[in-house]
């Protein structure tokens, strides 16, 4: 048994793999694929129609906020954003908790001005509480990474903006992970690789007045007004992805929905955070404990002089026993586990049994 603890492409849910499996030849009785449906047919509509609607229905997503589905990853909507909501005045202000928000902002730095609201930090390893930050009042927007999937840290709060500038987020490592409240946003996006489905496809959430002021030589495939009149339909879309997007949106629903995604998600988290800290500083987390992530747990073994030695030691003793891709991302090193929504509370749990073996076995 091999279990995926990738920070992304990630696991998907076996039953929904086995249910896309089930249908690869014959998807929903039409006799093929959904590989080789048009895009424009009924029986594909249907299967983005109910996609869409069970999103909406997961989050309650009001009517006057529209879900576009488009390619480009998360880095495409670096550039997107830019292009649609930036023009208004030009400056934008860009929240840098972590590696992700980092690129987002130089992203931006091409297209208008950015406003660094927090101080720029050699390593990421928290949040500066709302009271610290510096809003440009003239801002077009405020963008923020509510998880850093390379650094571990995630937001324990939705920012709190009162002058009407509308708050931009990446949620692509930690979407449908906990509820929010769609309503505090003006826009909102995630790449589907982490907890929704595989790579391909990327879920936009925007309030339909932000529509339609995008600049001039906005490219058609990252222009929100475009992509919404037609649908999503623009251009081919990522058909097999969105497939297996809605399944995924379906099991969600039978698992008790987003408050069940969370109450899993801090049961498995606590687990691995509670082995760090009881095992007397062989194991550290270096992000603070009020911004730890849920979903990536970034931590280094043993002391500076044999770090590498024992992580390497860990890894491939981890690797043994079918437990893979926990190798830190390659700028900040280390492990790191990933405990997205399709990894189980008793997968997680054999990663906190060999933690503590291995700490135990590594005792002076």
């Amino acid at each position: 048994m091999v279990i995926n603890f990738a920070a992304g492409p990630a696991k998907l849910p076996e039953e929904v793999l086995k249910e896309a499996q089930t249908n690869l030849l014959n998807c929903n009785g039409t006799g093929i694929s959904v590989m080789e449906m048009s895009h424009r047919s009924s029986n594909y509509a249907a299967i983005q129609e109910t996609a869409i609607n069970d999103l909406r229905e997961l989050l309650s997503i009001p009517s006057n906020y529209k879900i576009l589905l488009m390619q480009g990853g998360g880095t495409g909507q670096f550039a997107a954003v830019c292009f649609n909501l930036l023009g208004r005045t030009g400056v934008a202000d860009y929240v840098v908790t972590g590696s992700w928000s980092a690129k987002a902002a130089k992203e931006a730095e091409q297209y208008g001005k950015v406003n660094l609201v927090v101080p720029k930090v050699a390593k990421y390893t928290a949040v500066p509480t709302q009271d610290t930050w510096k809003l440009d009042p003239n801002a077009s927007y405020i963008y923020y990474c509510d998880n850093e999937t390379v650094d571990g840290v995630e937001f324990d709060f939705v920012p709190d903006i009162t002058n009407g500038v509308p708050i931009v987020c990446d949620m692509s490592s930690n979407f449908l992970s906990r509820p929010f409240d769609v309503t505090k946003f003006g826009l909102i996006f995630a790449g589907a690789q982490k907890n929704i489905g595989p790579a391909g496809v990327t879920v936009v959430i925007v309030r339909d007045d932000l529509i339609g002021h995008h600049m001039k030589q906005t490219p058609s495939i990252l222009n929100f007004s475009q992509m919404d009149k037609n649908a999503s339909l623009l251009n081919t879309p990522p058909t097999f992805c969105i497939y297996l997007m809605g399944l995924v949106f379906k099991w969600i629903k039978r698992n008790g929905g987003v408050v069940g995604m969370a109450k899993t998600a801090a049961t498995k988290s606590k687990l691995i955070y509670d082995v760090i800290e009881e095992s007397n500083g062989f194991y550290s987390c270096p992000v603070e404990k009020r911004v730890r992530s849920r979903m990536n747990v970034p931590f280094r073994i043993g002391s500076s002089a044999g770090v590498d030695a024992l992580e390497k030691e860990f890894l491939a003793k981890a690797e043994s026993q079918g437990m893979i891709q926990l190798k830190g991302h390659r700028s900040v090193g280390g492990i790191r586990a990933s405990l997205y929504n399709a990894i189980t509370v008793g997968e997680t749990e054999q990663l906190a049994k060999l933690l503590r073996e291995f700490a135990q076995s590594h005792k002076a």
